[in-house]
Parts: structure tokens; C-alpha cells; sequence
């Protein structure tokens, strides 16, 4: 039988503002980290006469979304990162976040990224889940094997 355990995730975001540990004991929230692709990698187009071809797109976009602790250390981290950015283009969407999980070999990265926008701000009786989302250019993941 094979184990998963969010305990073997290291994750970074790199910058030349600094790196930040997004990994195991960064405070991740339940709902832990997400890399989706943006768009479709086909599409099917059916002709009048029911043939049909299909449409390989070049696309390689999406998004990142770490979901962090209110209580957790790097959303102070990422804040200063955002605010040292948000002003200076030459640094705007030049972030990397890299994800491995070494019991499955699983490996994700995603480039180019910007910050999509600094995140919902919320006190109440529990404290609240930080969502960070990040747009990224070009996301590459490959998917490992359990043992």
C-alpha cells in the first residue's frame, strides 16, 4: 500500500526579492497548495460532414494558489515581497514557485508569475484561510509514482 503525507512537499517561491518556504511547517492551511493549467491543451472541431480535426495549443499558463494559516509567518513574507514588486515593473512577474514531493517523485513549476492580487483580509470568531494566487506563463508539472 502506498502513503501519501503532505510532510514530503518542499515548496518555494524565488525571487529577486528573496525565497520563501511554502512547504511542510510553513503553516500550509488544509486546503494545501494547487497548480492548475489555464486553458485547454485541445480543441475538438467537428465539420458539417462529421469529420473532424483537433487543435493542439501552445498554451502553457495558469495558476498557482498556496493557501496559507492566518497565523503562518509567510504571508508577512509574501506581503513584503508583493509590495517590493507591485511598484517596479522590471520585477512584476518574474517570481518561480517550485513544489516537489519526494515520496512520489511528483515535481511542478511554475514561471513567470505575478501576483494576482494581495488577498482578501478577513477577522472573525476563527481565524481565516490566506489564499495567495499567482498567474503564472508557464507552468510545467510532472506527476511521480508511489511506491
Amino acid at each position: 500500500m502506498s502513503t501519501y503525507s503532505f510532510m514530503d512537499t518542499q515548496c518555494s517561491l524565488t525571487s529577486a526579492d528573496g525565497v520563501i518556504d511554502l512547504g511542510y511547517g510553513a503553516g500550509i492551511a488544509e486546503e494545501g497548495i494547487t497548480f492548475a493549467m489555464a486553458g485547454d491543451k485541445n480543441t475538438m472541431t467537428i465539420g458539417a460532414d462529421g469529420e473532424g480535426m483537433h487543435s493542439l495549443h501552445a498554451d502553457n499558463s495558469g495558476q498557482v494558489t498556496i493557501r496559507l494559516l492566518k497565523t503562518s509567518s509567510a504571508n508577512a513574507k509574501l506581503m513584503n515581497i508583493y509590495n517590493a514588486q507591485k511598484g517596479v515593473t522590471r520585477k512584476w512577474g518574474k517570481n518561480t514557485i517550485t513544489l516537489n514531493h519526494s515520496g512520489s517523485g511528483d515535481n511542478h513549476t511554475a514561471s513567470k508569475c505575478a501576483f494576482k492580487k494581495v488577498p482578501d483580509y478577513t477577522n472573525a470568531k476563527d481565524g481565516a484561510m490566506v489564499e495567495w494566487v499567482f498567474d503564472s506563463i508557464k507552468v510545467d508539472m510532472k506527476y511521480g509514482t508511489y511506491e
